[in-house]
């Protein structure tokens, strides 16, 4: 009987089962949308993370910028094992992928000025949206302290924070100054990731963004700082047709 590869998820199989079955019946690549949905996953940045891992196990190529030029390396069936040289990229990726631990994607971000959060975006992913971490890469020991969020804006592209990449947030309620936090503004029931500083009289939210001016919260007492970013998982940008 073929065994399941310790070091995949759940997800990483269902994706690579997809993959197998996709190409062999049509001759060419499925879109990132198309993958989406077969693991029931809205975010194509999600989907791009997977994939990612996925090549850096050796199982997949695929080239950047480029739709559907996704190539499977080791075709698989449900209960797949994988043989020969990808066996051995794969032994090797596994043992930082071995010990995945599941992050909830709690939902949007606003990483620009901040807007209304839409009652739309908070049931924008299910309750089993969530984004897979090797435990060696977090700083938090407890992982219950963890939630993701998907970043929408570019107020934080010198921080190296762009539009549709994933953070990674460590709960807390207060801040040091410069840390990158996301914070709620209670009056005005709005959401928003920027740095963060204790003023005299005032808090300051500083974009990391020459073209954007801070903001500026009168009232400490409005502002409610929901998480701190501990991770920023970065996109390779590819076309999702």
């Amino acid at each position: 009987m073929a065994r399941r590869q310790s070091g995949l998820s759940e997800r990483h199989r269902k994706i690579m089962e997809f993959l197998t079955k996709f190409q062999n019946t049509n001759g060419y690549s499925p879109s990132i949308r198309q993958i989406g949905d077969s693991i029931n996953v809205k975010s194509t940045s999600l989907v791009d993370y997977y994939l990612n891992q996925l090549q850096e196990m050796g199982l997949i190529e695929r080239e950047n910028h480029i739709s559907r030029s996704i190539r499977v390396l080791q075709p698989t069936q449900p209960g797949f094992s994988v043989t020969g040289t990808v066996s051995e990229a794969f032994k090797n990726a596994g043992a930082t992928f071995a010990n995945l631990v599941s992050i909830p994607i709690a939902g949007r971000i606003v990483a620009s000025a901040p807007i209304p959060m839409p009652a739309s975006d908070l049931n924008y992913y299910d309750a089993e949206s969530s984004v897979d971490i090797a435990r060696s890469l977090l700083p938090a020991k407890d992982i219950n302290d963890l939630f993701a969020l998907e970043v929408s804006g570019d107020s934080m592209v010198d921080a190296m924070v762009n539009d549709g990449d994933i953070v990674v947030m460590k709960k807390a309620d207060s801040a040091n100054n410069g840390e990158m936090v996301a914070v709620w503004l209670d009056d005005k029931d709005e959401t928003t990731l920027k740095y963060f500083y204790k003023e005299a009289n005032r808090i300051r939210l500083q974009p990391a963004n020459p073209n954007m001016g801070p903001i500026y919260v009168q009232n400490p007492k409005s502002l409610r700082i929901m998480g701190k970013v501990v991770m920023v998982i970065r996109q390779v940008r590819s076309v999702a047709a």
